[in-house]
């Protein structure tokens, strides 16, 4: 099973879903986000980071479409006074994902393909589709917890060019707590376990209303690879501040 095949049955479970429903009304909710820094004199580089969240709402169905990329470019300038570009970051991801509701909206069955593609990481490509359960654990005034559970499937190639694939358990929970009436704080984990490595994802994040559309987002994400090749770290990570626009 290969990549294109992979993101392919996510996006058509996904439009499905929206196709079966007979309500006219289609609510959507998407938050682009984007931060860069570019630095000169002694270090001189750029780095630009974003994503676009999209979040579809029917009677009985919840689809989600996430697209992110990372991108950093190093300038140096040698003894001899020629002028260097190197790259030390370029990371792109794109998921889609179709969720069923049960009887009890809390509770939905999910079907979730997403792909990775990471010139620099433990992994250079890395695809996956899972199926599940999700619910929602906890639920208080300001605060939710929703967790996922379900069996998937992913193949990846490592940065030695080895090419992995296999069955994986896969677990998810996010934790949302609206602190204050501007300011929303959120922890997302998931991990995938297959037969040779534990993948591994989390994010932590502060967002902070500006106005009626726009956010402030602080947030620190990290991933793991359990089986990472010797050459690269089993962990990556990420400090950023970005501009959050919600349409």
């Amino acid at each position: 099973m290969n990549t294109k095949l992979l993101i392919a049955l996510a996006l058509a479970a996904a439009q499905g879903a929206a196709c079966a429903d007979d309500t006219p009304e289609r609510t959507w909710t998407t938050a682009a986000e984007l931060g860069a820094i570019t630095t000169t004199g002694n270090t001189s580089g750029t780095s630009i980071t974003g994503k676009i969240d999209a979040r579809q709402e029917l009677e009985d169905w919840s689809n989600q479409y996430i697209f992110s990329g990372f991108f950093k470019e190093d300038r140096t300038v040698d003894d001899a006074g020629e002028k260097h570009r190197t790259r030390s970051a370029e990371r792109f991801a794109a998921s889609a994902k179709a969720a069923y509701h049960l009887e009890d909206h809390n509770k939905k069955l999910f079907v979730l393909g997403s792909h990775v593609n990471d010139q620099f990481g433990a992994y250079t490509r890395y695809s996956s589709l899972s199926v599940g359960y999700s619910t929602r654990w906890f639920r208080s005034r300001d605060k939710t917890l929703d967790v996922e559970v379900g069996p998937g499937y992913f193949i990846g190639k490592n940065a030695t060019g080895e090419t992995e694939n296999g069955m994986t358990v896969r677990g998810a929970a996010s934790y949302r707590w609206q602190v204050s009436p501007s300011a929303v704080f959120t922890q997302t984990v998931s991990m995938e376990k297959g037969t040779s490595n534990l993948h591994s994802q989390a994010e932590t994040a502060l967002s902070t209303k500006i106005n009626g559309t726009m956010q402030m987002k602080t947030a620190f994400s990290a991933r793991n690879d359990t089986n990472a090749p010797e050459a690269r770290k089993s962990t990556d990570t990420q400090t950023s501040l970005t501009l959050v626009y919600s349409f």
